[in-house]
């Protein structure tokens, strides 16, 4: 018999507020999460898609759009970290690059989560290799998430947006650069 449950990830911020985040899944009568349909169908990580999350909507859509042209893959773009972790339970991506700083959720948090699920369903779904950018470089917890394993990368703003191509291809060198590819502008400042 399959049943439902809750499970309740919570996270205090800087002013001490909680906020939850519920994700309802099915379980197994062994304690593992039943893998629901849309993750079963791509239990492989995807050769060709991007997963990027950070609330600067406008550095947002310039990273998508280098990421497109660069490597000539799908990009899913939101600056909604909830919003991201639906999306990354319902497609399979190849690297994630998240905002270290966010509101509610920050980057660590949503990759945290996000391996939580991969890690619970049967069976267990690869995680991929997470980017980190961020304004605030230096910060302790943004050097210790470096030795965090999956965390393969971190840019502090402003940086070139070939360095973050860079740092793709060091995570993802399967990833094919587009013939002709033209040099990318500086972002964040």
């Amino acid at each position: 018999m399959v049943g439902t449950s809750r499970l309740w990830l919570r996270r205090a911020d800087s002013s001490e507020r909680s906020s939850s985040l519920r994700l309802f899944c099915h379980h197994r009568l062994e304690g593992k999460l039943e893998t629901l349909d849309h993750l079963a169908q791509a239990s492989a990580v995807s050769e060709k898609r991007i997963l990027v999350v950070d609330d600067d909507t406008s550095l947002t859509r310039l990273i998508s759009e280098a990421l497109r042209s660069r490597f000539r893959c799908e990009v899913d773009a939101t600056p909604n970290p909830e919003y991201g972790f639906e999306l990354a339970l319902k497609k399979r991506y190849r690297v994630f690059v998240f905002d270290f700083s966010m509101p509610m959720i920050d980057g660590a948090m949503l990759f945290a989560l996000i391996a939580k699920v991969y890690n619970h369903v049967n069976p267990p779904l690869v995680v991929p290799p997470l980017i980190l950018i961020s304004g605030r470089g230096d910060e302790a917890r943004a050097q210790e998430l470096m030795k965090e394993a999956g965390v393969r990368g971190f840019l502090p703003k402003p940086f070139a947006m070939n360095r973050l191509m860079e740092k793709i291809s060091e995570v993802a060198p399967d990833l094919q650069v587009a013939e002709g590819e033209s040099t990318l502008p500086k972002v964040g400042e």
